[in-house]
């Protein structure tokens, strides 16, 4: 690891034309005004450090839940998953993780598998650290269907500025556990939903890295 590597990340291709857009306002800013000028440039590197896009090194140990997200886990509790998924109507341990306009916004596979399904619906731009933006807020969601039968969803979350999910993948797409399958532009949330019976190994308020930091043990077991 180099010095210059600690602090410039590489930037993920979702984010040029809004490095390109705010470099352009800002030549503008520096047309009018030196100072308005030097806060353009201030915004623009906020801009291309929002869209960073880090390697991470992903646990390989077999059976692991990994973060979708960075960010802090904001809620933990039972919550049936979006209907639109076609999953059994039954309450499974919600983990919600939220990410502030800082947090790296690249969403990773929370475990491998091949996608059974993926439902995109409208809704509203609550602040995704509530606990009803999992119900009314625009979302995607995605089920993953484990090499054991079962199925894990992850649910991208539109927040109070984010206006756009994207997402990379389809019905019938393989993902490794940690691999990239999408992103939520300036603030969100994504939840997990655990296989039935699965136990977080996580608590509220902590401090998640995407495809790195350990949500749960499939199987049960508290050693990850």
């Amino acid at each position: 690891m180099n010095m210059l590597g600690t602090f410039i990340k590489p930037m993920h291709p979702e984010g040029r034309k809004f490095v390109a857009i705010f470099a352009a306002i800002t030549a503008g800013l520096f047309w009018l005004t030196p100072i308005l000028g030097w806060i353009g440039v201030g915004l623009t590197v906020w801009c291309y450090y929002f869209f960073r896009d880090p390697e991470r090194v992903t646990p390989p140990r077999p059976g692991l839940v990994i973060s979708p997200a960075d960010g802090v886990v904001s809620l933990i509790e039972p919550a049936v998953p979006p209907a639109e998924l076609g999953l059994p109507a039954v309450p499974l341990t919600r983990v919600s993780v939220f990410m502030s306009v800082f947090n790296c916004h690249v969403n990773r596979a929370p475990v491998a598998g091949e996608v059974s399904a993926v439902a995109y619906r409208a809704g509203k731009f609550f602040n995704a650290s509530l606990d009803k933006a999992s119900v009314d807020n625009e979302r995607n969601g995605i089920a993953i269907r484990m090499e054991d039968g079962r199925d894990l969803a992850v649910v991208q979350i539109a927040g109070l500025v984010a206006r756009r999910i994207v997402c990379f993948v389809k019905p019938g797409d393989k993902l490794g556990r940690g691999e990239r399958f999408g992103l939520i532009r300036f603030g969100s949330r994504l939840d997990v939903y655990l296989p039935e019976g699965e136990v977080p190994l996580v608590k509220i308020g902590q401090t998640m890295i995407a495809g790195e930091t350990v949500i749960a043990k499939l199987g049960g077991g508290e050693d990850a």
